[in-house]
């Protein structure tokens, strides 16, 4: 199939391009409906709008042009000022934020990626037609969940790559190596500098089986990146908190 044209995916908005980016990542339309809180009637129109702009009769194959399109090879195409045409297709600010200068698409890249691994986790475990089984008795972790969430992203901080790898849930480590952790973040996290501030905005506990998870964000001001919203997800695993998605948006 011919790749579509640059002007075919600046076409998509970017509520387009996060639901494509979770069927490449195996979802379907009720699954990406119930990760995301919205209608399957909702995430289909997104689909067919995105296949329509793509000009393709499949929704995997649109994802998988998208994904293909958002290879780091290909990020180096964007010309400064088409950002404001991609925001211009999309008056309401998705949950991950949006095209940058050819400079700063590696941090969007990764916290879509990123996020799309925590919220599978919890649609895997939301699908309907599946049987619970009773809550096993956990033992409570030995420190708070913003404990954890402050220390994780205090090795980020610190470009402790290895040490903060650690600290992710084992459902994370299957999908990611290291090197592809180490690698993304030295991309994305030294450009913003030095923190200057960082503050809890709030902890939501989403009720995921067994004992839920809980989603923590911070506002942090960066010497270089400005104020930015750090965002957390945790999950209670062998008697400690484990990461299982981090965004900065």
């Amino acid at each position: 199939m011919t790749m579509p044209s640059k002007a075919a995916f600046d076409a998509l908005t970017e509520k387009e391009k996060q639901t494509l980016r979770l069927i490449v990542r195996g979802h379907d339309a009720k699954s990406v409906a119930v990760t995301l809180g919205l209608s399957v009637h909702t995430i289909n129109e997104r689909l067919r709008d995105a296949r329509r702009k793509l000009a393709v009769s499949s929704s995997r194959e649109a994802a998988r042009l998208l994904l293909d399109a958002e290879t780091p090879e290909n990020l180096g195409d964007r010309r400064t000022g088409d950002d404001g045409r991609v925001a211009a297709n999309d008056g309401e600010q998705a949950p991950v934020t949006g095209a940058g200068t050819a400079r700063r698409r590696f941090p969007i890249l990764i916290g879509v990626m990123l996020m799309t691994f925590a919220l599978g986790l919890a649609a895997l475990t939301l699908m309907p037609g599946t049987t619970q089984a009773p809550p096993p008795s956990i033992a409570a972790p030995a420190i708070p969940a913003d404990a954890a969430a402050h220390q994780f992203l205090e090795l980020i901080d610190a470009g402790r790559w290895r040490e903060s790898y650690g600290r992710f849930g084992a459902a994370f480590r299957k999908l990611n190596s290291e090197q592809v952790w180490s690698e993304v973040s030295q991309r994305v996290r030294p450009p913003l500098g030095a923190v200057v501030s960082r503050s809890l905005l709030g902890q939501e506990t989403i009720p995921v089986p067994p004992v839920g998870v809980e989603m923590l964000k911070f506002r942090t001001r960066f010497a270089t990146g400005g104020e930015k919203v750090e965002t957390v997800t945790l999950n209670q695993e062998g008697g400690d908190w484990k990461v299982v998605g981090v965004t900065i948006e």
